[in-house]
C-alpha cells in the first residue's frame, strides 16, 4: 500500500515552524558578550533546550519542503523552487546555529572562553558571514515563497501576506523589546500553516494528481 508523503510533509513543515517559534522564545536575548556568558552560565538549561528544538525545527522544515512544491506544480514554479532552495539553505544555518549553540555552551562550562575572548570570536569574519547567510537565507526565501504563491494562487490571499508581513518585520526586531520582538515570530508559524493545511487539502491533491 503506497503512503500518501505530502500530508506527511506538510505535518512535519508545521512541527518545524512551531519548533522554529518555540526555539526562538527560549531562546535568551543578550546584549554583549558579558551577558552571553552570564546567560549560558546561569540558565545553561534553557540554552541547550533552545538549541535541541532549533535542531529538531531544522529537520522537520526540511522534510516539509516538499510539501511547499505542490503548491507552486504550474504558475510561480521557478520561483517556488528557488525558494525552496534559499529556505533550505536557511534551515540548514538553522542546524549549523544549533550546533554552535552546544558548543558555545561546552566552552563556557569548561572555562575555555571568556568575555573578551568571545568579542574576538563574534567579531571574526567567517561567523559574521555565517549569520547573514543564515538570515538571508530564511528571509529570502520567506520573500520568494511569498512572491511564488501569489503567482501560483493555490492559497488563500492570506498566507502570503502574512510571510510577506513576517519579512518586513525583519528591520524592527532589534527596536522592539524583547517579548514583542520574538513575538514576530508567529507569523512564520501562521504563514507556514496556510501552506501545510492547503498542501495537504483533497484540492491540491487531486491538483496534483
Amino acid at each position: 500500500m503506497r503512503m500518501d508523503w505530502v500530508p506527511v510533509s506538510a505535518a512535519l513543515l508545521l512541527t518545524g515552524a512551531l519548533a522554529f517559534c518555540l526555539g526562538a522564545f527560549l531562546m535568551p536575548r543578550s546584549d554583549d558578550a558579558v551577558d552571553s556568558l552570564r546567560i549560558v552560565q546561569e540558565q545553561g538549561g534553557q540554552w541547550m533546550t533552545a538549541a535541541a528544538i532549533l535542531a529538531i525545527a531544522a529537520v522537520c522544515l526540511s522534510l516539509g519542503v516538499p510539501a511547499i512544491l505542490t503548491l507552486v506544480q504550474r504558475r510561480g514554479w521557478a520561483t517556488g523552487l528557488l525558494a525552496a532552495v534559499v529556505l533550505e539553505v536557511g534551515f540548514i544555518g538553522t542546524a549549523a546555529f544549533a550546533l554552535l549553540m552546544v558548543f558555545f555552551h561546552s566552552l563556557v562550562v569548561t572555562g575555555t572562553v571568556e568575555a573578551h575572548g568571545l568579542d574576538d570570536v563574534a567579531s571574526e569574519t567567517g561567523l559574521s558571514v555565517f549569520f547573514w547567510i543564515w538570515i538571508a537565507g530564511l528571509y529570502v526565501g520567506e520573500l520568494l515563497l511569498a512572491i511564488a504563491l501569489l503567482r501560483a494562487r493555490t492559497t488563500p490571499v492570506w498566507v502570503p501576506v502574512v510571510l510577506l508581513l513576517h519579512v518586513f518585520t525583519l528591520p524592527l526586531s532589534t527596536l522592539l523589546p524583547e517579548w514583542p520582538s520574538k513575538g514576530t515570530s508567529l507569523l512564520l508559524v501562521l504563514g507556514f500553516a496556510g501552506v501545510a493545511i492547503h498542501a495537504a487539502s483533497p484540492e491540491n491533491r487531486r491538483r496534483l494528481g
